[in-house]
């Protein structure tokens, strides 16, 4: 549950529409307390659900977090393989939430590497949400920001090549529309936890003007307040996109 008095001070008018989370910090939250990292992953589920419920209850309309990378994938057998269960099992026990809060679930990243019955159940959480229009989950599975953009540029290169595009089409809006991300808004506020300073291949492309907060709070331990507290720090920001604080405001209809 989150801090009322917190609460009030967000100008809900002026929610971030996206908000990406790198959730970093699960192993170290377990190796603190002497747990194997497997624990840090189950107690850094728990947290997934307490920032999907806020943001749902504000009234944000998509969020991203990055779950699984590609260099994820150089990690211990035993851990990926847990990984994969702890996936499947939150997708099965929260699809009938999603149903019913009307969350429409989305992934992007390189799903076709996953374990076939993860692919399944991701392919299932998608088709029966499809419909949903309240917020959008998205999870990034298998996912680096290098190779969607390398991927989005063969996939333009061939589309040329068979002349169905030329070349002076291509503009930052046509590059835009080949990315996975081509359904989302980019994101406005990016959020990273356990003190790292960098965005580790995430949404590089999309974040050329996201806002960007960094906690040490490890991801386990993230909780509504948290959130509420990053949305408060993103709304005290003047977002210029260029431009002078004067034209932003006349843009904006504020003088």
């Amino acid at each position: 549950m989150y801090n009322t008095k917190l609460f009030n001070h967000i100008d809900i008018s002026r929610l971030p529409v996206h908000i990406a989370i790198i959730m970093d910090g699960n192993g170290r939250w377990a190796n603190k307390r002497y747990l194997p990292r497997i624990a840090g992953h189950r107690a850094g589920v728990k947290t997934v659900d307490r920032i999907v419920t806020i943001c749902r209850q504000i009234g944000v309309k998509a969020l991203t977090l990055y779950s699984f990378s590609e260099e994820n994938w150089s990690r211990p057998r035993d851990e990926i393989n847990a990984l994969m269960e702890i996936l499947k099992r939150y997708l099965k026990k929260e699809l009938d939430r999603m149903l019913k809060e009307n969350i429409r679930f989305n992934t992007i990243g390189n799903i076709e590497s996953l374990p076939p019955s993860a692919q399944n159940i991701i392919q299932d959480a998608k088709d029966r949400t499809k419909n949903r229009d309240g917020m959008i989950l998205t999870l990034a599975l298998s996912y680096g920001a290098r190779r969607e953009i390398v991927d989005a540029a063969k996939e333009i290169a061939l589309t040329v090549k068979n002349n169905k595009l030329s070349v002076e089409d291509i503009t930052p809006q046509l590059f835009q529309s080949y990315l996975y991300t081509k359904n989302l808004p980019d994101p406005d506020l990016l959020i990273r936890t356990s003190g790292e300073l960098r965005i580790s291949n995430f949404l590089l492309y999309q974040a050329a003007y996201t806002e960007l907060y960094f906690t040490d709070i490890l991801w386990p331990d993230f909780k509504e307040d948290d959130m509420l507290t990053a949305i408060i720090d993103f709304q005290k920001r003047e977002r210029r996109f260029g431009m002078t604080g004067e034209q932003r405001k006349v843009l904006s209809g504020e003088c």
